[in-house]
Protein backbone atom coordinates (compact mmCIF):
# COMPACT_ATOMS: atom_id res chain seq x y z
CA UNK A 1 0.00 0.00 0.00
CA UNK A 2 2.37 3.43 -1.34
CA UNK A 3 2.74 8.03 -2.91
CA UNK A 4 1.75 10.74 -5.81
CA UNK A 5 -0.79 18.55 -8.57
CA UNK A 6 -2.29 21.33 -10.71
CA UNK A 7 -1.27 24.82 -12.02
CA UNK A 8 2.40 25.56 -13.04
CA UNK A 9 4.37 24.18 -10.14
CA UNK A 10 2.13 20.70 -11.36
CA UNK A 11 3.47 20.84 -14.72
CA UNK A 12 6.49 21.00 -14.13
CA UNK A 13 6.84 18.62 -11.22
CA UNK A 14 4.68 15.72 -13.39
CA UNK A 15 7.64 16.76 -15.98
CA UNK A 16 10.13 16.13 -13.87
CA UNK A 17 8.79 12.60 -12.61
CA UNK A 18 8.27 12.06 -15.77
CA UNK A 19 11.90 12.63 -16.86
CA UNK A 20 13.18 10.70 -13.64
CA UNK A 21 10.94 7.65 -14.95
CA UNK A 22 12.53 7.29 -18.12
CA UNK A 23 14.55 4.86 -16.01
CA UNK A 24 12.12 2.06 -16.86
CA UNK A 25 8.85 0.82 -17.83
CA UNK A 26 5.97 0.35 -15.62
CA UNK A 27 2.81 -0.97 -15.26
CA UNK A 28 0.51 1.33 -14.85
CA UNK A 29 -0.60 3.12 -17.89
CA UNK A 30 -3.71 3.32 -19.58
CA UNK A 31 -6.19 0.30 -20.73
CA UNK A 32 -3.38 -2.10 -20.94
CA UNK A 33 -1.53 -1.50 -17.90
CA UNK A 34 1.50 -1.27 -19.58
CA UNK A 35 4.79 -2.36 -18.52
CA UNK A 36 5.94 -5.66 -17.33
CA UNK A 37 9.05 -7.52 -16.60
CA UNK A 38 12.13 -5.55 -16.91
CA UNK A 39 15.50 -6.34 -18.31
CA UNK A 40 18.73 -4.85 -19.14
CA UNK A 41 19.23 -2.21 -21.95
CA UNK A 42 20.04 -4.10 -24.50
CA UNK A 43 16.95 -6.74 -23.46
CA UNK A 44 19.38 -9.27 -22.23
CA UNK A 45 19.00 -9.63 -18.68
CA UNK A 46 22.38 -9.48 -16.63
CA UNK A 47 23.45 -12.27 -15.04
CA UNK A 48 24.73 -12.21 -10.98
CA UNK A 49 27.85 -14.11 -10.04
CA UNK A 50 25.48 -16.62 -9.06
CA UNK A 51 23.46 -17.36 -11.85
CA UNK A 52 20.66 -15.16 -11.09
CA UNK A 53 19.50 -12.21 -13.03
CA UNK A 54 19.88 -9.24 -11.90
CA UNK A 55 16.70 -6.79 -11.03
CA UNK A 56 16.06 -3.86 -13.17
CA UNK A 57 14.44 -1.25 -11.54
CA UNK A 58 11.23 0.80 -12.76
CA UNK A 59 9.59 4.19 -11.62
CA UNK A 60 7.71 4.77 -14.30
CA UNK A 61 4.32 4.81 -12.95
CA UNK A 62 1.12 6.81 -14.41
CA UNK A 63 2.12 9.80 -13.72
CA UNK A 64 1.80 11.31 -17.30
CA UNK A 65 -1.79 10.00 -18.02
CA UNK A 66 -2.93 11.26 -14.04
CA UNK A 67 -1.27 14.78 -15.24
CA UNK A 68 -3.80 14.49 -18.12
CA UNK A 69 -7.25 13.91 -16.19
CA UNK A 70 -5.91 16.13 -13.73
CA UNK A 71 -5.72 19.06 -16.24
CA UNK A 72 -9.18 17.99 -17.93
CA UNK A 73 -10.83 17.50 -14.94
CA UNK A 74 -9.83 21.43 -13.67
CA UNK A 75 -10.91 22.69 -16.85
CA UNK A 76 -14.10 21.10 -16.90
CA UNK A 77 -14.64 22.45 -12.88
CA UNK A 78 -13.33 26.22 -14.04
CA UNK A 79 -16.11 28.76 -13.05
CA UNK A 80 -17.85 26.51 -11.03
CA UNK A 81 -19.16 27.06 -7.00
CA UNK A 82 -16.93 24.65 -4.91
CA UNK A 83 -17.32 26.74 -1.69
CA UNK A 84 -19.57 24.47 -0.28
CA UNK A 85 -17.57 21.42 -0.85
CA UNK A 86 -15.73 19.30 2.09
CA UNK A 87 -13.75 16.40 0.96
CA UNK A 88 -12.71 13.23 3.42
CA UNK A 89 -10.16 10.85 2.46
CA UNK A 90 -10.25 7.69 4.87
CA UNK A 91 -7.46 5.27 4.99
CA UNK A 92 -7.08 1.79 6.32
CA UNK A 93 -4.03 2.38 8.76
CA UNK A 94 -2.50 5.19 10.44
CA UNK A 95 1.33 3.98 9.15
CA UNK A 96 3.81 6.03 7.09
CA UNK A 97 3.15 4.54 3.69
CA UNK A 98 0.05 6.91 3.83
CA UNK A 99 1.65 10.06 4.48
CA UNK A 100 2.52 10.75 0.63
CA UNK A 101 -0.96 10.38 0.42
CA UNK A 102 -2.21 12.77 2.59
CA UNK A 103 0.26 15.11 1.38
CA UNK A 104 -1.18 14.51 -1.77
CA UNK A 105 -4.51 14.74 -0.83
CA UNK A 106 -4.19 18.37 0.78
CA UNK A 107 -2.25 18.97 -2.54
CA UNK A 108 -5.19 18.44 -4.26
CA UNK A 109 -7.49 20.08 -2.16
CA UNK A 110 -5.15 23.57 -2.16
CA UNK A 111 -4.82 23.60 -5.56
CA UNK A 112 -8.78 23.37 -6.04
CA UNK A 113 -9.50 25.39 -3.62
CA UNK A 114 -11.73 22.94 -2.11
CA UNK A 115 -11.63 22.13 2.30
CA UNK A 116 -11.33 18.31 3.17
CA UNK A 117 -10.06 16.54 5.84
CA UNK A 118 -7.95 13.23 6.22
CA UNK A 119 -8.36 10.48 8.51
CA UNK A 120 -6.80 6.89 9.61
CA UNK A 121 -7.55 4.85 12.05
CA UNK A 122 -4.23 4.26 14.38
CA UNK A 123 -4.62 0.30 14.73
CA UNK A 124 -5.88 -0.54 11.36
CA UNK A 125 -8.98 -1.69 12.88
CA UNK A 126 -12.03 -2.16 10.90
CA UNK A 127 -14.38 -0.77 14.33
CA UNK A 128 -12.49 2.49 14.14
CA UNK A 129 -12.63 2.99 10.37
CA UNK A 130 -16.06 2.91 10.33
CA UNK A 131 -16.87 5.10 13.42
CA UNK A 132 -14.40 7.61 11.33
CA UNK A 133 -16.85 7.59 8.29
CA UNK A 134 -19.91 8.27 10.39
CA UNK A 135 -18.80 10.64 11.89
CA UNK A 136 -17.50 12.56 9.21
CA UNK A 137 -21.37 11.81 7.78
CA UNK A 138 -22.20 13.68 10.61
CA UNK A 139 -20.30 16.65 10.12
CA UNK A 140 -21.53 17.30 6.60
CA UNK A 141 -18.60 15.79 4.24
CA UNK A 142 -19.80 15.81 0.41
CA UNK A 143 -17.15 13.40 -0.88
CA UNK A 144 -15.63 10.54 0.44
CA UNK A 145 -12.34 8.36 -0.70
CA UNK A 146 -11.86 5.37 1.30
CA UNK A 147 -9.39 2.37 1.32
CA UNK A 148 -11.33 -0.34 3.01
CA UNK A 149 -10.21 -2.08 5.62
CA UNK A 150 -12.85 -5.18 4.93
CA UNK A 151 -15.10 -5.05 1.40
CA UNK A 152 -18.11 -6.29 2.82
CA UNK A 153 -18.45 -3.92 5.98
CA UNK A 154 -17.95 -0.50 4.03
CA UNK A 155 -20.77 -1.74 1.64
CA UNK A 156 -23.62 -0.32 3.91
CA UNK A 157 -22.05 2.82 4.95
CA UNK A 158 -21.26 3.27 0.99
CA UNK A 159 -24.65 2.47 0.08
CA UNK A 160 -26.02 5.13 2.43
CA UNK A 161 -23.24 7.67 1.17
CA UNK A 162 -24.89 7.31 -2.50
CA UNK A 163 -28.42 7.54 -0.88
CA UNK A 164 -27.26 10.97 0.01
CA UNK A 165 -26.22 12.43 -2.92
CA UNK A 166 -22.14 11.84 -0.95
CA UNK A 167 -19.75 10.05 -4.03
CA UNK A 168 -17.49 7.14 -2.74
CA UNK A 169 -14.30 6.69 -4.63
CA UNK A 170 -12.65 3.16 -3.93
CA UNK A 171 -8.38 4.01 -3.40
CA UNK A 172 -5.45 1.64 -2.65
CA UNK A 173 -8.04 -1.54 -2.61
CA UNK A 174 -10.74 -2.21 -5.17
CA UNK A 175 -13.85 -2.29 -4.26
CA UNK A 176 -16.57 -4.77 -5.71
CA UNK A 177 -18.30 -2.78 -8.33
CA UNK A 178 -21.77 -3.88 -6.39
CA UNK A 179 -20.44 -2.15 -3.69
CA UNK A 180 -21.28 1.05 -5.53
CA UNK A 181 -18.27 3.20 -5.30
CA UNK A 182 -17.69 5.52 -8.74
CA UNK A 183 -14.50 4.31 -9.42
CA UNK A 184 -11.47 2.96 -7.81
CA UNK A 185 -7.86 4.91 -8.15
CA UNK A 186 -4.83 2.78 -6.84
CA UNK A 187 -2.46 0.32 -7.63
CA UNK A 188 -3.20 -2.49 -10.75
CA UNK A 189 -2.65 -5.16 -7.25
CA UNK A 190 -2.53 -8.35 -9.18
CA UNK A 191 0.17 -6.54 -11.62
CA UNK A 192 2.06 -5.35 -8.66
CA UNK A 193 1.70 -8.93 -7.20
CA UNK A 194 3.03 -10.35 -10.54
CA UNK A 195 6.31 -8.07 -10.33
CA UNK A 196 6.65 -9.00 -6.89
CA UNK A 197 6.88 -12.72 -8.46
CA UNK A 198 9.15 -11.88 -11.67
CA UNK A 199 11.51 -9.97 -8.96
CA UNK A 200 11.82 -13.14 -6.43
CA UNK A 201 12.20 -15.35 -9.71
CA UNK A 202 15.38 -13.06 -10.23
CA UNK A 203 16.15 -12.90 -6.94
CA UNK A 204 16.35 -16.75 -6.50
CA UNK A 205 17.43 -18.25 -9.68
CA UNK A 206 13.69 -20.11 -10.40
CA UNK A 207 14.50 -22.26 -7.48
CA UNK A 208 13.44 -22.13 -3.35
CA UNK A 209 10.96 -21.85 -0.42
CA UNK A 210 9.10 -18.69 0.15
CA UNK A 211 6.93 -17.25 2.56
CA UNK A 212 4.53 -14.70 2.34
CA UNK A 213 4.05 -12.15 5.20
CA UNK A 214 0.76 -10.10 5.25
CA UNK A 215 -1.35 -8.10 7.34
CA UNK A 216 -4.44 -9.56 5.96
CA UNK A 217 -5.49 -12.62 3.96
CA UNK A 218 -8.78 -11.60 3.18
CA UNK A 219 -8.14 -7.74 1.87
CA UNK A 220 -8.92 -7.81 -1.69
CA UNK A 221 -5.81 -5.94 -2.56
CA UNK A 222 -3.65 -8.50 -0.41
CA UNK A 223 -5.54 -11.17 -2.03
CA UNK A 224 -4.83 -9.39 -5.74
CA UNK A 225 -0.98 -9.36 -5.01
CA UNK A 226 -0.77 -12.81 -3.48
CA UNK A 227 -2.31 -14.61 -6.36
CA UNK A 228 -0.38 -12.29 -9.08
CA UNK A 229 2.68 -12.92 -7.02
CA UNK A 230 2.05 -16.98 -7.24
CA UNK A 231 0.77 -16.76 -10.52
CA UNK A 232 4.26 -15.48 -11.82
CA UNK A 233 6.19 -18.24 -9.95
CA UNK A 234 4.72 -20.81 -12.19
CA UNK A 235 6.72 -22.90 -14.23
CA UNK A 236 9.57 -22.47 -11.93
CA UNK A 237 10.83 -24.54 -8.95
CA UNK A 238 9.73 -21.88 -6.42
CA UNK A 239 7.26 -22.90 -4.00
CA UNK A 240 5.17 -20.66 -1.86
CA UNK A 241 5.11 -22.95 1.34
CA UNK A 242 3.68 -20.56 3.90
CA UNK A 243 1.01 -17.59 4.10
CA UNK A 244 1.62 -15.74 7.25
CA UNK A 245 -0.94 -13.12 7.93
CA UNK A 246 0.19 -11.12 11.18
CA UNK A 247 -2.96 -8.90 11.22
CA UNK A 248 -1.97 -4.97 10.45
CA UNK A 249 0.34 -5.85 13.50
CA UNK A 250 4.40 -5.21 12.63
CA UNK A 251 5.79 -6.58 16.08
CA UNK A 252 3.85 -9.82 14.39
CA UNK A 253 5.12 -9.56 11.64
CA UNK A 254 8.82 -9.91 12.91
CA UNK A 255 7.54 -12.97 14.80
CA UNK A 256 6.40 -14.15 11.73
CA UNK A 257 8.78 -13.99 9.72
CA UNK A 258 11.65 -14.82 13.08
CA UNK A 259 9.56 -17.98 13.05
CA UNK A 260 9.48 -18.99 10.10
CA UNK A 261 13.42 -18.58 9.21
CA UNK A 262 13.88 -20.80 12.50
CA UNK A 263 11.77 -23.61 11.87
CA UNK A 264 12.31 -24.27 8.19
CA UNK A 265 16.30 -23.80 7.08
CA UNK A 266 15.07 -24.24 3.40
CA UNK A 267 13.35 -21.22 3.24
CA UNK A 268 15.46 -18.84 0.70
CA UNK A 269 12.74 -16.37 -0.17
CA UNK A 270 10.30 -13.84 1.80
CA UNK A 271 7.67 -11.58 0.24
CA UNK A 272 6.12 -8.74 2.33
CA UNK A 273 3.50 -7.79 1.18
CA UNK A 274 2.19 -4.92 3.85
CA UNK A 275 4.31 -1.50 4.16
CA UNK A 276 5.88 -2.66 7.31
CA UNK A 277 6.09 -6.45 6.29
CA UNK A 278 9.49 -5.59 4.33
CA UNK A 279 11.22 -3.81 7.20
CA UNK A 280 10.07 -7.01 9.61
CA UNK A 281 11.36 -9.44 7.23
CA UNK A 282 14.50 -7.41 6.63
CA UNK A 283 15.18 -7.26 10.81
CA UNK A 284 14.75 -10.72 11.09
CA UNK A 285 17.17 -11.97 8.23
CA UNK A 286 19.66 -9.85 9.23
CA UNK A 287 19.23 -11.29 12.95
CA UNK A 288 19.49 -14.62 11.71
CA UNK A 289 23.03 -13.67 9.81
CA UNK A 290 21.34 -14.58 6.31
CA UNK A 291 21.28 -11.40 4.77
CA UNK A 292 21.80 -12.03 0.65
CA UNK A 293 21.37 -15.62 1.58
CA UNK A 294 17.38 -15.61 2.20
CA UNK A 295 16.01 -13.04 -1.11
CA UNK A 296 13.36 -10.44 0.24
CA UNK A 297 11.05 -8.90 -2.03
CA UNK A 298 8.87 -6.69 -0.15
CA UNK A 299 5.79 -3.95 -1.43
CA UNK A 300 5.83 -0.47 -1.09
CA UNK A 301 8.77 2.83 0.15
CA UNK A 302 8.58 2.59 4.04
CA UNK A 303 11.94 4.77 5.29
CA UNK A 304 13.11 1.50 6.62
CA UNK A 305 12.82 -0.74 3.68
CA UNK A 306 14.09 1.76 1.87
CA UNK A 307 17.33 1.27 4.32
CA UNK A 308 17.93 -2.40 3.73
CA UNK A 309 17.20 -1.66 -0.21
CA UNK A 310 20.66 -0.25 0.48
CA UNK A 311 22.28 -2.59 2.68
CA UNK A 312 21.42 -4.94 -0.12
CA UNK A 313 19.26 -6.95 2.97
CA UNK A 314 15.78 -6.75 0.75
CA UNK A 315 16.63 -7.41 -2.95
CA UNK A 316 13.71 -4.93 -4.40
CA UNK A 317 10.34 -3.41 -3.49
CA UNK A 318 7.42 -2.78 -5.15
CA UNK A 319 6.21 0.63 -5.35
CA UNK A 320 2.91 2.71 -5.24
CA UNK A 321 1.92 6.19 -5.54
CA UNK A 322 -0.19 6.39 -2.66
CA UNK A 323 0.21 10.64 -3.60
CA UNK A 324 -1.39 10.47 -6.57
CA UNK A 325 -4.33 8.61 -4.93
CA UNK A 326 -4.10 11.37 -2.43
CA UNK A 327 -4.29 13.96 -5.35
CA UNK A 328 -6.10 12.86 -8.15
CA UNK A 329 -8.62 11.72 -5.63
CA UNK A 330 -9.11 14.71 -4.73
CA UNK A 331 -10.00 16.05 -8.38
CA UNK A 332 -12.19 13.19 -8.63
CA UNK A 333 -14.10 13.60 -5.65
CA UNK A 334 -14.99 17.00 -6.55
CA UNK A 335 -15.90 16.33 -10.12
CA UNK A 336 -17.64 13.39 -9.16
CA UNK A 337 -20.39 15.89 -6.98
CA UNK A 338 -19.92 19.48 -8.70
CA UNK A 339 -19.98 17.69 -12.77
CA UNK A 340 -21.47 14.71 -12.28
CA UNK A 341 -20.76 10.82 -12.37
CA UNK A 342 -21.81 9.97 -15.65
CA UNK A 343 -19.50 13.46 -16.87
CA UNK A 344 -16.88 12.97 -14.83
CA UNK A 345 -16.25 9.16 -16.07
CA UNK A 346 -16.30 10.72 -19.68
CA UNK A 347 -12.86 12.20 -19.35
CA UNK A 348 -11.88 9.55 -17.19
CA UNK A 349 -12.84 6.65 -18.98
CA UNK A 350 -9.70 6.80 -21.64
CA UNK A 351 -7.47 6.11 -19.09
CA UNK A 352 -8.93 3.00 -17.65
CA UNK A 353 -7.73 -0.04 -17.75
CA UNK A 354 -8.86 -3.07 -19.08
CA UNK A 355 -11.74 -3.64 -16.51
CA UNK A 356 -12.86 -0.47 -16.92
CA UNK A 357 -13.21 0.35 -13.52
CA UNK A 358 -9.73 1.05 -12.91
CA UNK A 359 -8.09 3.79 -12.71
CA UNK A 360 -4.45 2.72 -12.40
CA UNK A 361 -1.77 5.24 -10.00
CA UNK A 362 1.08 3.05 -11.67
CA UNK A 363 3.11 0.19 -10.79
CA UNK A 364 7.12 0.42 -9.40
CA UNK A 365 10.13 -1.23 -8.40
CA UNK A 366 13.08 0.06 -6.69
CA UNK A 367 16.20 -1.71 -6.39
CA UNK A 368 19.83 -0.62 -5.24
CA UNK A 369 20.31 0.62 -8.82
CA UNK A 370 17.88 3.09 -9.20
CA UNK A 371 16.72 3.86 -5.55
CA UNK A 372 18.81 7.27 -5.26
CA UNK A 373 16.24 8.11 -8.35
CA UNK A 374 13.44 7.31 -6.70
CA UNK A 375 14.27 9.08 -3.63
CA UNK A 376 14.64 12.01 -5.65
CA UNK A 377 11.17 11.58 -7.09
CA UNK A 378 10.11 11.44 -3.48
CA UNK A 379 11.76 14.73 -2.95
CA UNK A 380 10.24 16.70 -6.10
CA UNK A 381 6.86 15.54 -4.66
CA UNK A 382 7.67 17.02 -1.26
CA UNK A 383 7.90 14.00 0.43
CA UNK A 384 10.45 12.62 2.00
Amino acid sequence: MRDVRSGSRRARLAAAAVAVALVAGATACSKSGAGGDSSSGNGNPSKTSAGTVAIKGDITFNDANLAKIDAALKTALAGKDLSKLDQAMVVNVAVDYWNAGKVGFKKGLSDLGVKGTYQAPANGRLDQQLSIIQTLRGQGITGLSVSAIDPTAIKAPIASANKAGIPVLAIDSPLPKEDGASLYLGTPNYQAGQKAGMAMKQALGNKGQVVVLVGSLTTSNAVERIQGFEDALKGTDIKVVQKLSDGMDASKALTNAQTAIQTNPNINGLYGVYSYDGPSAGQAVQAAGKSGRVKIISDDSDPQTLKFIKSGTIQATVVQQPYQQGYTGAYLLTAFKVLGKEATLKIVQPYLESDGTTLSSGVGLVTGDNLSDYQAKLKDLGIG
